[in-house]
């Protein structure tokens, strides 16, 4: 009877073995059928629908076209670029809302530098200074009309970099030779580099015109622009150089300075808007702090290029292209 008992559940247990893998086996081989035709190729299906939609064609056509063989591996690989693709727009965007921020807080400080010193100048003026010593009232006012014209020469340089911008200011082209122009306005110059003790240097490299095709009076600015720069950062008794390189059909024009020098770091920031790489020593110096910036956008406004490259301690020098035109 032992025997018997032993059997039936060695016989009973082999049955439940090959039950279930019977069972196992045809509900693998069901549940992968069932995923492969309407699972995955319900995948495949909206992947085609998205792809085709993202071509622009109509819902209709959106099935017909053929897809590729791994569509997982191809919508993984459209997500992982996605998210680059995203991660690069916010990084954008901070980057802008960093330079929005910086921008309203150097506006804010130049406007308030001069607006506060005139209130100061009045205050004191309205205090009964004019009568008590005329001579100091006098000194008052001049330093208020300083800082009045230093206003108003901000305003100024903001409202010609917001035309250039917008492209309300318009490029009057016109052949001239060049190197008559940079005569002219080393000419005007001249007292304010002697004040600065700088001389300025431009030697004529071509006996012929240099002849090129822009706006005579806006790269004039630029050069104005470049120059007074340089005169500012140079060092004491040092030189501002002008050179003039023909290239095959551009004209290369280079002002260069022996001065302080910018730090590396602080090269790809130089043509922004009010940026300062050293902000005291700028702002006792002068200027709108849009100097740079205006000539970028004429240069730029022109389809040439300008750059810049410096040395701390041994000098700057800031290079842009013209049109040139054959004499």
């Amino acid at each position: 009877s032992i025997a018997c008992v032993n059997f039936y559940f060695q016989h009973s247990w082999l049955h439940f073995l090959i039950t279930f893998a019977i069972s196992f086996s045809v509900s693998f081989f069901a549940f992968y059928y069932l995923f492969q035709r309407y699972i995955y190729n319900k995948i495949k299906l909206i992947y085609k629908m998205i792809h085709n939609l993202k071509l622009g064609k109509d819902l209709k056509d959106a099935l017909g076209e053929k897809m590729s063989d791994d569509p997982i591996n191809d919508v993984e690989r459209q997500v992982r670029d996605w998210a680059k693709e995203k991660k690069r727009e916010i990084d954008a965007l901070k980057d802008q809302e960093k330079f929005r921020r910086e921008f309203l807080a150097n506006i804010s400080h130049e406007f308030k530098t001069p607006l506060f010193a005139i209130q100061g100048y009045i205050d004191t003026l309205q205090d009964g200074l004019v009568q008590e010593d005329p001579a100091m009232a006098e000194q008052f006012l001049t330093k208020a009309s300083q800082n009045l014209d230093r206003l108003m020469f901000l305003i100024k340089d903001l409202d010609e970099i917001s035309r250039l911008e917008s492209g309300q200011i318009p490029i009057n082209y016109q052949k001239f030779d060049l190197t008559v122009l940079i005569k002219e306005v080393l000419e005007s110059m001249e007292d304010k580099a002697r004040a600065h003790h700088i001389s300025l240097l431009f030697k004529e490299k071509y006996h012929s015109a240099t002849v090129v095709r822009a706006d005579r009076e806006k790269i004039r600015q630029v050069l104005v622009n470049l120059i007074s720069n340089s005169i500012k950062y140079g060092k004491f008794r040092g030189h501002t150089y002008v050179r003039v390189y023909e290239l095959f059909e551009e004209v290369l024009v280079e002002v260069t300075d022996d001065g302080m020098g910018i730090e590396e770091k602080n090269l790809p920031r130089v043509f922004e808007r009010f940026y300062r790489t050293d902000k005291s020593r700028s702002r006792k110096i002068g200027g709108s702090g849009l100097g740079l910036a205006i000539v970028k956008h004429i240069i730029e406004a022109h389809e040439q290029t300008i750059n810049v490259r410096s040395t701390e301690g041994m000098g700057t020098t800031f290079a842009f292209t013209l049109e040139k035109v054959k004499a």
